[in-house]
């Protein structure tokens, strides 16, 4: 693909990634997401135009607000860079054998609403220890008519494998009594299964309790595990496991086969 036609991608995806830092600064909020000017958190100052450029406005206001001089936090950036990437990437995966059709974008604009979603709860849990109701709607709503229209032959197994998560995280919300994980992940589960369906599912559960596991003891072991409950919240992990078996979960799968052997 034309290095132009990768710029454009990447710039959209910046302001994807503009827009999803604002669902994570006002959904726990409660405040509307689609209505209102951005503002300062501290000095609740209006933002003009010209300070919510991607990235640009970041850097050119010396990561300051232009009124009360408050330092602005680096996740702006970050998540705007991340979606970038991650759109394009999405792209490129897409396009890589097969040819730009209606079908094409429709799949794009899927991928782009998954992802986003679950670098919201990514970010939202970390901060506020807490998966908005209002995200999981949302993916209910992009991922049932998707699933119902495109992957009809499988359905069945979207739905097995959606049961089958909810229901194992169900019981471990219940053993452990909510201090390990909470009702949200499991709610969680439940879309994460009608969007990978299996094998992927078991690939993103087995990578999210990998990874949560090697951070856990890590910042155990630092003496850092301090967030907004006393738990260190898991949804990230498993945003982060969807979004890579989303993108590699059935060859994760194959190679684990093939070092298995079964």
């Amino acid at each position: 693909m034309p290095l132009f036609y990768s710029i454009i991608i990447f710039s959209i995806g910046l302001c994807i990634g503009s827009f999803i830092n604002v669902v994570i600064d006002r959904l726990p909020k409660k405040e509307s997401v689609i209505s209102g000017r951005s503002y300062c958190d501290n000095c609740r100052k209006k933002l003009s135009w010209y300070e919510l450029i991607p990235i640009i406005s970041f850097f050119i206001l010396k990561r300051k607000c232009k009124v009360c001089k408050t330092s602005l936090s680096f996740q702006y950036p970050a998540i705007e860079i991340i979606t970038g990437i991650l759109v394009l990437l999405s792209f490129l995966f897409l396009i890589s054998d097969k040819s730009l059709n209606l079908f094409t974008y429709i799949l794009l604009f899927y991928y782009i609403s998954i992802i986003s979603s679950f670098i919201a709860i990514f970010v939202i849990d970390i901060k506020y220890g807490i998966i908005p109701d209002k995200i999981i709607v949302f993916l209910l709503f992009v991922v049932l008519p998707y699933s119902f229209i495109f992957q009809k032959p499988f359905i069945f197994d979207s739905f097995i494998s959606a049961i089958s998560a909810f229901i194992f995280f169900l019981i471990l919300v219940l053993v452990t009594k909510g201090k390990g994980m909470g009702f949200g992940d499991a709610k969680l589960a439940f879309v994460m299964g009608i969007i990978l369906s299996f094998p992927a599912i078991v690939v993103s559960l087995y990578v999210a309790f990998l990874t949560g596991a090697f951070v856990s003891i890590i910042l155990v072991i630092w003496g850092k595990k301090h967030f907004k409950k006393s738990t260190i919240p898991f949804a990230p992990f498993l945003a982060f496991g969807t979004i890579l078996s989303l993108f590699l979960g059935s060859q994760i799968w194959q190679f684990a086969k093939q070092i298995l052997q079964f």
